[in-house]
């Protein structure tokens, strides 16, 4: 099974409704979302709203009055009640992590929270409108600048920096790469080893490697070998960046999936050696099967973002060592969770 987002419908009237969904727009139904059953589901006893639904729009159900859903107990500090900027950004940056943390779900990887055991996942979600924040993690925490969920901020750093894709959920996912390491790669296994010898050497002094890469730029060969340039800069980031790589191959293909979009690819014939068709409902359980489907469907929905005349929707090439690191990922994955949506 792939993993990401699926389809939904309304309980009451059987129309499709979204992940978002906290009503039905046909029948009015309250909707809201069961993060044990992981479904959308009418509102009735013993469901009551998540403590953060009229502050940050979450749709979570919980059992009890002024309880926090599963994804909202994960955030361990976000902005004042006065801070309107603030809070705005923090319902934004709430809607990404509830998806981040569907997906991780269903990939059946671990999640455990701050709030069961030290060095648990946590979230601070803070603004930069009084004090700097750096995005970044730390034993478990996930610091984001809310700034992020500007989107003409974001724009502005994303075209400083001269990337490619920038995003709220995109932060969140280097991020929870960043968490996961340690986790499916531990230090003194064979799995460290290999990652160390698929990714680089992580002891290399990290501090060094900032210095360097912001000093002398990423190495004029770097697309050839990594997915960003960004991931040039220490093994660190290259693992955080491919794995973050893969959770948007996941999430897509299975969004794909739920709304049967598939691809038969150009209406006329071409000698290109890699299949141009897709069907994410017959991925075979392997990265090359999920490339099968994955690239054929950038490069339609590159053309059809390149007719409304924006930019591509996927502005990224795999090249062979990108893939293997990405089935280095693969594999770790689908270790760690032999019985859940890997």
């Amino acid at each position: 099974m792939l993993s990401g987002v699926r389809a939904f419908s309304c309980q009451s009237c059987g129309r499709l409704v979204t992940f978002e969904s906290s009503h039905c727009l046909h029948c009015d139904q309250e909707l809201g979302f069961d993060w044990d059953a992981r479904q959308i589901v009418a509102m009735q006893r013993p469901y009551r709203r998540c403590a953060n639904h009229a502050i940050a729009g979450c749709n979570g159900l919980v059992s009890d009055e002024g309880a926090h859903c599963a994804s909202c107990a994960m955030t361990r500090t976000r902005p004042p009640d006065d801070d309107r900027d603030g809070l705005e950004g923090f319902a934004r940056a709430e809607a990404a992590k509830r998806r981040l943390l569907f997906e991780l779900a269903e990939l059946g990887l671990p999640i455990a929270s701050w709030r069961e055991q030290e060095g648990g996942l946590a979230f601070d979600l803070l603004s930069s409108a009084h004090e700097a924040v750096t995005t970044g993690h730390a034993a478990g925490v996930i610091t984001l600048d809310l700034n992020e969920t500007d989107s003409v901020e974001r724009e502005t750093r994303r075209q400083q920096l001269d990337e490619p894709y920038r995003t709220v959920l995109g932060h969140m996912r280097h991020e929870i790469a960043h968490y996961y390491q340690p986790i499916l790669a531990p230090e003194g296994t064979p799995g460290r080893e290999e990652c160390r010898r698929v990714f680089g050497d992580d002891r290399e002094d990290y501090q060094q490697a900032i210095d360097r890469h912001y000093a002398e730029g990423p190495p004029d060969d770097w697309k050839e070998r990594f997915v960003s340039a960004y991931a040039t800069m220490h093994p660190w980031e290259d693992w955080a960046e491919t794995f973050a790589h893969y959770l948007h191959i996941r999430d897509t293909l299975q969004t794909a999936e739920a709304y049967g979009l598939r691809v038969d690819g150009p209406r006329l014939v071409t000698t290109d050696p890699s299949p141009l068709s897709s069907d994410p409902r017959a991925v075979a359980g392997d990265l090359d099967g999920l490339l099968e489907a994955w690239l054929p469907l950038t490069y339609a929905l590159n053309a059809i973002n390149r007719s409304m005349g924006a930019e591509d929707l996927y502005p990224f090439v795999l090249p062979a060592v990108v893939q293997q690191k990405l089935a280095f990922i693969d594999g770790c994955v689908r270790a760690a969770a032999p019985r859940g949506g890997a």
